[in-house]
């Protein structure tokens, strides 16, 4: 397939998560191994298998939109709202001024507003049904914070939310990408927003025996790749970035983070939650992104891995970076941020992107912290326990979903020359 031949860069970011909201914050965080794993306090998980989660603590969305309009939008909505402000201020770029017909959105969420759902089937079963919000079906549907943000900034565009599970983040960015290079858009505010910590979400994922059930010590369950880990840590938040056309982005004078040169996705065509036998799928989709990307294996300087802290997904991941790098994976830096984080589902995709951006422009790998006795099936170099000074010119971020669904981005340092 022919593909459109402008460049695209990234001019701005915006992140909120468990280890702090604002980029400065973020980085900070993942630079000092800051684990943003803590026990549940949304709600009372008394009962529950999981008890712990990566909550947003120093989240307040009045910050970011009148209250009137908090009230009316479920939390993911209001984080997504809140990491577009951040990215297009980011890009220097008015948040009061209208981006105009040649701007779009394309937001991932892997679930949608699931706090809107449960608050207003209790409604629903405790008070009736005439005293069920009008507001329930946009607070709920996940496409919601993508037309939320398009109408904050007067994006009209392409607008579009992406649902592909933990790696909607992942393909929102990179099928922005897409539009951006055929000409379709000159800028795209793209990424992913979840805020799934809650009573159901946390029960069902507990019950499909996903989650890890180390509530005594919860700064320590999330364990990318370590023998002894149980299970990922549930996370909340979002990553925005703002993407453009490379001469529109000149045009303005704006400041430039690193160009996207290549997205690959695959399915697994295998199985509901299980990663394919040896990694297939995500092996493919990373061959996938390099071919687009035109860059060998050995231009790879760092992965961002998908490293979620589960069994087969840790394993499967690693002997997927072994079939597309062969003996070059041993000399590759591969690390989960995951570790101190948690797993932010539809949102993973856009904070990591954004993490491994940061890694390229600023020279330093974030670790993989908690990784106290490694699995000796997972035997590559994952950046224990402290960040590491790195020049990185080529980095990947991979996203991977329950239902096979397999997202990867290529990122490399901006240069002027093609």
């Amino acid at each position: 397939m022919r593909r459109g031949s402008r460049r695209v860069v990234v001019t701005g970011m915006g992140v909120v998560s468990p280890i702090g909201t604002g980029l400065e914050t973020f980085w900070a965080a993942l630079v000092e191994g800051r684990p943003g794993v803590g026990p549940i306090t949304r709600f009372d998980p008394s009962g529950l298998d999981c008890r712990i989660a990566g909550e947003v603590r120093d989240f307040e969305p009045t910050r970011y939109m009148d209250r009137k309009e908090a009230r009316r939008s479920d939390r993911f909505i209001q984080m997504a709202i809140a990491a577009s402000v951040m990215a297009v201020e980011d890009a220097g770029l008015d948040p009061d001024r209208p981006l105009g017909p040649g701007a779009g959105v394309v937001i991932g969420s892997g679930i949608g507003g699931m706090e809107t759902w449960e608050s207003s089937f209790r409604t629903l079963i405790e008070k009736g049904p005439d005293r069920v919000s009008p507001f329930t079906v946009p607070m709920m549907i996940s496409n919601m914070a993508a037309g939320m943000v398009s109408i904050r900034f007067g994006a009209e565009g392409p607008n579009r939310c992406t649902v592909s599970a933990c790696a909607s983040g992942a393909d929102a960015i990179g099928d922005a990408f897409r539009i951006i290079q055929r000409g379709d858009a000159d800028l795209i505010l793209a990424g992913g927003s979840e805020a799934a910590i809650t009573p159901f979400a946390i029960a069902s994922f507990s019950a499909a025996r996903s989650l890890s059930t180390r509530n005594d010590e919860p700064e320590r369950a999330s364990r990318p790749f370590d023998r002894d880990r149980d299970g990922f840590v549930m996370g909340e938040g979002a990553g925005i970035v703002v993407l453009e056309a490379l001469e529109h982005a000149l045009a303005r004078k704006a400041r430039i983070h690193a160009e996207v040169i290549g997205y690959g996705a695959t399915g697994d065509a295998y199985h509901i939650t299980q990663p394919a036998p040896e990694g297939r799928g995500a092996a493919r989709a990373m061959e996938l992104a390099l071919q687009d990307a035109g860059v060998a294996p050995t231009d790879v300087g760092y992965i961002n891995a998908h490293g979620t802290s589960t069994e087969y997904n840790d394993w499967y991941e690693t002997v997927a970076i072994k079939r597309v790098f062969a003996d070059y994976a041993y000399r590759l830096a591969v690390s989960s941020t995951k570790s101190m984080t948690g797993h932010l589902l539809g949102a993973a995709g856009g904070v990591e992107a954004i993490a491994t951006v940061l890694a390229i422009e600023r020279g330093v790998l974030p670790p993989t912290i908690n990784l106290d006795h490694p699995d000796p099936r997972c035997d590559l170099d994952y950046v224990p326990h402290k960040a590491r000074p790195a020049h990185v010119d080529v980095a990947l971020s991979n996203s991977f979903g329950f239902g096979g669904h397999n997202a990867v981005l290529v990122f490399r340092r901006y240069q002027e020359a093609a």
